[in-house]
């Protein structure tokens, strides 16, 4: 036990970015569930959108949006989704996925819906990068 003890006070460093390296990797798989989002691959999100009549909410730049979009999505920047938010409370009980580029600002986007009483909220793991990749359409109307 005094040589681990040793080992850990010669080699501080080392056992920081350890410890640092770790805190991020647990945080990185617990954040998602713990936000009360789930993550949906593309097919699932589909199923949704067709059985339930799932709202999705883009939460890219605008540019990126007119780029190309899920058909029907509405489109609230992240930056503004906070002042935004009265224009999805009428859709509390309907499952909302929200998209981004990658799923990675939309993660932020979902504990603000929670936050909210949004009950059902999903985030498109992967976001438009991967629902192209699954070769599913995206619309350029405004």
């Amino acid at each position: 036990m005094q040589e681990f003890l040793a080992f850990l006070a010669d080699q501080w460093i080392l056992v920081a970015v350890f410890i640092v390296v770790l805190a991020m990797l647990i945080n990185s798989y617990l954040a998602p569930v713990l936000s009360g989002v789930t993550l949906i691959k593309p097919q699932q999100a589909v199923e949704l959108i067709n059985r339930e009549e799932a709202l999705v909410v883009d939460v890219r730049s605008e540019n990126e949006f007119h780029n190309g979009h899920i058909v029907n999505a509405r489109h609230i920047p992240l930056e503004f989704l906070e002042q935004r938010i009265d224009q999805l409370t009428q859709n509390k009980t309907l499952p909302v996925i929200l998209v981004c580029a990658s799923g990675e600002r939309s993660r932020p986007a979902g504990s603000t819906l929670r936050k909210h009483g949004f009950e059902r909220v999903y985030n498109l793991s992967g976001g438009v990068m991967a629902w192209q990749h699954a070769n599913l359409p995206l619309s350029k109307k405004r």
